[in-house]
């Protein structure tokens, strides 16, 4: 554990084990779900070995009356462990007595919500903030200290820039890769894509008879990343032979084994309370869990981020480094509001005239941020911020603009201009 990289989820873990019984960590493979609960349990019973899988299987309560905290890690591969957990916590409540890991649940498993018993916390890929950690000659600007109007001004500078950006997209978030060499981590996320298609689905109790498609239809998605393109027109891209189309329903089976897999990781619309507003765009934006599988399956390297034949859905304002960089930082807002317990959302009309990139609410208070691959503010986004700012005056808004430039400042219209790498929970 001294390669540990410390993570923003282990301050609510360890919130947890003070006064929840049982939690449940998911997350996509590799987020490093094992490495954060290792550190909270005085036992760990690795579920995906099969001759730990049958010792627990044979004797349950064996394990389950363990002292200290027991930490069930890869609990899908024994899914009848959950509703041992949840007994156990029906019967001694106390905190802190079980933690479970995995990165799927069982299609089909009789397994009751846990409600009440089992908390649930979502662990994603390292975020830009975990991925600079403490050695990035970079101070930070703290999200909630914005929201909570404690910021009038910021200031400071990075010495991160453009290319490490796009380098950390390619790179991607997942902890075990991050000391491999370039051609190592590329085949790590092959075998990853690879392992998906052909093993991943098949354990979801579900059959890819055309794994073609199956890719295709991945890939299409991963060309609307960052938009709100509805899933037809990602189908139409996919599979333009009218012959080879899946159905509907096909489709809708691939999103919802992605979304179980945690390979999705999807931003929904803000719907604010207490509006009258009438023409809020409903549909979620697409973000695959880590950029960097969007930029494998596109076929993207560092030189590749300036190829314009890459075929994307929707406003066409952002080019194709633009989005991945946007979806490194949804990957990273996510981190940082789940930190701060904040709500993440995304803001568009349904004509599209306005739009802003991410919203955070916390409280009664909003962040409006906008996103842009480069070091200056553009007039439209921040058009955008100000018209948001004007417009929802029940909420106490502040305005960001997240760029790739090297210093932070405020604009004389109250903007808040910060560069990705200095922003924190």
């Amino acid at each position: 554990m001294s390669d540990y990289i410390p993570r923003l989820i282990d301050p609510l873990l360890q919130d947890y084990l003070t006064y929840v019984p049982a939690f449940a960590i998911n997350g996509i493979k590799a987020a490093g779900k094992t490495s954060s609960a290792e550190r909270l349990a005085d036992k760990t019973y690795r579920l995906d070995s099969a001759p730990t899988r049958e010792l627990v299987a044979a004797s349950p309560a064996t394990f389950l009356g363990s002292e200290g905290t027991v930490l069930f890690d890869e609990w899908q591969r024994l899914p009848s462990i959950w509703d041992d957990v949840r007994r156990a916590v029906d019967n001694d409540n106390r905190p802190g007595r079980f933690v479970l890991t995995g990165s799927a649940t069982p299609k089909g498993a009789a397994v009751h919500s846990g409600a009440g018993r089992i908390a649930r916390i979502r662990m994603r890929p390292l975020s830009l903030a975990e991925r600079l950690g403490e050695g990035a000659e970079t101070s930070g600007i703290s999200l909630d200290d914005i929201l909570q109007g404690k910021v009038e001004m910021v200031e400071g500078s990075t010495s991160v820039g453009l290319e490490d950006y796009l380098g950390e997209i390619i790179r991607s978030g997942f902890p075990g890769i991050r000391s491999l060499p370039d051609k190592g981590a590329t085949l790590f996320i092959d075998s990853y894509l690879e392992s998906l298609f052909e093993r991943e689905f098949t354990d979801q109790g579900y059959t890819v008879r055309k794994p073609r498609v199956l890719r295709n239809w991945l890939r299409a998605y991963a060309a609307a990343t960052g938009s709100t393109a509805p899933y037809q027109v990602i189908l139409d891209a996919a599979i333009p032979d009218d012959k080879d189309k899946p159905a509907k329903s096909t489709t809708l089976a691939y999103r919802d084994i992605l979304d179980n897999l945690w390979i999705t990781d999807r931003v929904e619309p803000w719907l604010p309370m207490n509006s009258q507003f009438k023409y809020l765009g409903m549909t979620a934006k697409h973000y695959l869990a880590d950029p960097a599988l969007a930029a494998r399956l596109l076929g993207i390297t560092m030189d590749g981020f300036l190829d314009d034949s890459i075929p994307l859905f929707g406003p066409q304002r952002s080019s194709l480094a633009g989005r991945l960089f946007e979806s490194l930082l949804a990957l990273s807002l996510q981190t940082y509001a789940q930190a701060i317990t904040a709500q993440l959302n995304h803001f568009r009309t349904s004509t599209g005239n306005h739009e802003v990139d991410f919203i955070i609410e916390k409280a009664g208070r909003v962040a409006a941020i906008e996103v842009k691959l480069g070091a200056e503010a553009v007039g439209n986004q921040v058009d955008h911020l100000n018209w948001f700012a004007k417009t929802f005056t029940n909420y106490r808004v502040a305005k960001i603009l997240v760029t790739t430039g090297d210093t932070a400042y405020t604009r004389h219209d109250g903007t808040h201009v910060i560069p990705a790498a200095m922003l924190r929970p």
